[in-house]
C-alpha cells in the first residue's frame, strides 16, 4: 500500500512539473503562428538562376556625356534561357546593364556605349550586368562601383569604394497583369559586405518588416494593386542602421490589373 501511494505521488509530481513547460511550448507555438498569420506579404527565395561565372565587367568610362563599358563573358540583348520559368517581369530586349547613380532608380541599358546625363558633383555609381528578367549577376566580377566627381558630363576623378554599401535595384516602375504582379522580384546589390550574423537587410514592404540574411533575389507575393513602397536598410547584428553612404534607400512602384484579363 505504501509503495502504491509513493508511485501515485511521483506521478502527480511529474505531471505537475511538465504542465508549465507544455503550456509554455503551446503559447510559443501559438505566438509564432499568429506572427506568421499577421504577415500580409510573403518573401520567398528566387528559384536558382544560371550564374554566368565568366561574366566580367572590366572597365567603365564617362566622357562628354557618354558611358563606355568593357566586358567579357557575356552577351547583351539575349533572352536568358530560364526567363519563361521565372514567372516575373522580363525585358523583351534581353540582357543588359543596370546603371545606378546614388539612390536613383536604375537605368537599363542594352548597349556597351550610350548617352547619359549626370549632373556636376560627387556621386556613387554602380553598374552591373543583368539577366533579361533584371536579376543582377552576383559572381563578384560582373559589377563596378566607384565614387566619382563629375564636371561637364565627364568623370574628372574616381576612387574605389571600401565602405559596405547597399543599392536598390528591383522592383521599380509599373507592373501590369497577373503574370507580372502575382510574383514581384525583389533584387538588391551589395558591395564590401556579406550578410549573415554581422549584417542583414531590413526590408520594409508597405510598413511590414522583413529581415533578410542571405544575399539573393526574392519573390514578393500578396502585394496590393496600386502604389507600393519598399525601403531597404543595411543593419548590424543589433538591428541598428549601418552608418554608410546611401543607407537606407526607398522606392515606389505600381501594380496594375490588366483590363483584358478582367474582361474575361
Amino acid at each position: 500500500m505504501q509503495k502504491l501511494t509513493m508511485l501515485l505521488l511521483l506521478a502527480i509530481l511529474l505531471f505537475t512539473s511538465c504542465q508549465p513547460k507544455a503550456e509554455t511550448e503551446e503559447a510559443n507555438s501559438e505566438e509564432a503562428t499568429e506572427m506568421m498569420e499577421a504577415k500580409q506579404y510573403t518573401l520567398t527565395p528566387f528559384s536558382s538562376s544560371y550564374e554566368f561565372p565568366d561574366a566580367d565587367l572590366q572597365g567603365m568610362s564617362y566622357q562628354n556625356g557618354v558611358f563606355k563599358y568593357d566586358f567579357t563573358g557575356y552577351e547583351l540583348r539575349q533572352q536568358t534561357l530560364d526567363a519563361d520559368q521565372k514567372m516575373c517581369a522580363n525585358s523583351a530586349d534581353g540582357s543588359h546593364f543596370h546603371l545606378i547613380v546614388n539612390t536613383q532608380p536604375y537605368a537599363a541599358k542594352y548597349d556597351a556605349e550610350f548617352n547619359y546625363d549626370i549632373p556636376d558633383g560627387e556621386h556613387y555609381i554602380l553598374s552591373f550586368l543583368s539577366r533579361s528578367y533584371h536579376e543582377s549577376i552576383k559572381n563578384g566580377k560582373a559589377h563596378l562601383v566607384q565614387k566619382v566627381k563629375v564636371a561637364d558630363k565627364s568623370i574628372t576623378s574616381s576612387e574605389d569604394v571600401s565602405e559596405p554599401m547597399l543599392f536598390y535595384s528591383r522592383p521599380k516602375g509599373t507592373y501590369v497583369g497577373s503574370a507580372n504582379t502575382d510574383k514581384v522580384m525583389l533584387d538588391f546589390f551589395l558591395t564590401n559586405v556579406d550578410l549573415g550574423s554581422e549584417y542583414r537587410v531590413k526590408a520594409m514592404i508597405n510598413d511590414e518588416e522583413h529581415i533578410i540574411d542571405t544575399w539573393q533575389p526574392y519573390y514578393i507575393e500578396g502585394l496590393p494593386m496600386g502604389e507600393n513602397t519598399i525601403t531597404l536598410t543595411l543593419i548590424d547584428a543589433e538591428g541598428n542602421k549601418v552608418d554608410t553612404p546611401l543607407n537606407p534607400v526607398s522606392r515606389k512602384f505600381t501594380l496594375q490589373a490588366d483590363p483584358m484579363e478582367e474582361a474575361q
